[in-house]
Parts: C-alpha cells; structure tokens; sequence
C-alpha cells in the first residue's frame, strides 16, 4: 500500500490545531518537528543537553507532516485542509509560512518515518513521557513513565500547552480526586493524572481517532487501566462531579465549556485550562471570573499559558 505524506510548514504555537485538522480530515497519524521544542529542551533541569542537528532538519518554526492512505484522493481535500489552516489567525494563532507540500512514501517509510521525531522527554520533577518503541530506564526512583505511541494523536508532552498543563496537575494532585480530561488527545493527562494520585479520571474527546488513541495508550499504561475514555462534546451532559477538570484546548473552545465546567465542579474545586497565547489570556479571565471562578495560579512559557481557576466555597 502506497501513503501520501502532506507537510505543512507552520508556526510553533499552531502545531497541534494543524494536526488536529489533519487528523479530522482523514489522516492516519501526524509527526511534529518543532525548532521550539528543542530550544526548550536543551536547557532543561531534567534531561540531558541536546544536539538540535539531531532532532530537527528546520531552522525556524514548525512542521506538521501527516499520512494519508491512498484511497484518499488529495485534491479532494486539501484546499478544506487549507481553508481550516487560514481560519486559525481568527482564533489568535500564528501560523507561519503556511505552505503545504505533498509526497509519496510505501508503506515500510511511513511505518517508522515519524517515530524519529520522538524521545523520552523529562517534563517535569516526578514526569517522564517516553515514546513505546524506546527502552527507557527511569534516573531517579520517584520518576514516573508514560508510555505513548504519539503517532496517532497529540499531545505527546513536547508541546509548551501540555508541559505546562501537566507541571500544573502536579502542582493540584494531592491523592484520591475525581479528574475530568477535556479534550484528551493521546491520553497524556489522564495517564499523569492517575500517576499524581487520582482516583477516578475521565477522559473526553470530540474526535473518535482521539477516543481511540487514547484507549491504546491507556492499555500501554497499567496504572491507567481503570480511565474512562468517551466520545463526548466537550461537557456537554456529564453528570459526574468533579474535584479538578482540566482542559488543554484552543482558548475560544474554553470558553464554550465555562458554564458545564461551573456546573460539574465541587466546590473549591479546580479547574486547569491550557493552549491558551498572550493575545487571549485576558479574554479567558475575565470570562472566569464573570461565571465566577477565582485565578489561582499562572504558568508560563513564552506565550504560552496553563491558568488554574478555583471554584470559591458558598458562604
């Protein structure tokens, strides 16, 4: 079987809207190449320093490379690719040159082609996310490994918006809490939520090639075994109640779950949303704080944002 590979040259903050729409328009898995993930990375406290040349051929931005069988016809589909790529500047993302190329590749080049894109990645004190086909031995006793096959999905922990959404449920876990993932992608939240202590964890996404990523990754995870993964819009008509809810999704789809997450939550709850830019950080405060939820932390890398609100106790 013969596969076609589209690349889009992007910007770093649009990669993961870039694959999501990929992956809604039929493609089979998605590779990120991201200079700023290796900036990142080269100078951080829990991995070793990094050979850039190594990791990445770019020189700037981003690249989002997916894989399309061949009983997809192409043209049919790329310029509604490319319209929904030119719409993200109107959610406040970059989206760089903005090219998109096309290639061949058989099938053995694309079973191995986007897994040189991916390492075991320390995120943080007690965090490890290592790729499934790597042998990884943890470096301290404490440290916690997730295991992701990122080739299905997003979210695989290089991307600011998920570092710093799981340095925040780090931060929030403390043992035994009910936790609602919106949006899961890979799973990688509700994974690092039952490694940080969490009873019960259930996970959401709109996208059923998400649902399913996420269930494989949870089966590649013991300790996550017990997540409920579920095809769901958002909050829309869950009824379980929850002690933190935690959402890693574009600032403008925050905002439609404001009034579901108020509802669900307990009463000096948590609710942690990510995937949110400098330009669109005050846009969701103050919608918080009008449903009235209370800032009690930011995190922060470049432009990125993780915010993590507290419902207030009723008087």
């Amino acid at each position: 079987m013969k596969w076609n590979e589209v690349t889009v040259a992007t910007a770093s903050e649009a990669v993961e809207a870039v694959a999501n729409i990929l992956m809604e328009h039929g493609a089979s898995g998605v590779a990120i190449e991201d200079v700023l993930d290796i900036e990142n990375f080269k100078s951080d406290a829990y991995g070793e320093i990094l050979d850039k040349e190594t990791y990445t051929t770019l020189d700037e931005g981003a690249q989002v490379s997916a894989y399309f069988p061949e009983t997809i016809f192409l043209p049919e589909v790329l310029p509604t690719i490319k319209a929904a790529i030119d719409r993200l500047p109107e959610y406040g993302l970059a989206i760089g040159k903005n090219t998109i190329t096309t290639s061949e590749v058989v099938e053995e080049a694309w079973a191995t082609a986007w897994k040189k894109y991916y390492h075991p990645v320390r995120i943080s004190r007690y965090l490890t996310i290592v790729p499934s086909w790597e042998n990884y031995q943890p470096l301290q006793e404490e440290e916690k490994i997730i295991t992701l096959d990122p080739g299905m999905a997003f979210g695989t922990g290089t991307h600011p918006t998920t570092r710093l959404t799981l340095q925040a449920l780090e931060v929030y876990l403390r043992g035994g809490e009910t936790v609602l993932d919106v949006g899961t992608g890979s799973g990688v939240l509700s994974i690092a939520s039952k490694y940080l202590g969490a009873k019960d964890v259930f996970a959401y996404d709109l996208d059923e090639v998400a649902v399913r990523s996420a269930q494989e990754n949870m089966a590649m995870n013991p300790i996550a075994h017990d997540v409920t993964v579920q095809a769901n819009d958002l909050l829309q008509k869950v009824t379980v109640p929850a002690d933190l809810i935690v959402a890693n999704i574009l600032a403008d789809i925050i905002l439609l779950m404001i009034p579901d997450a108020w509802r669900l939550l307990k009463q000096e709850g948590t609710l942690i949303v990510s995937g949110i830019i400098e330009t669109k950080k005050q846009l969701v405060i103050d919608a918080m704080i009008a449903q009235g939820f209370e800032i009690d932390q930011l995190f922060n890398q470049k432009d990125w944002y993780a915010i993590a609100f507290k419902k207030p106790e009723v008087e």
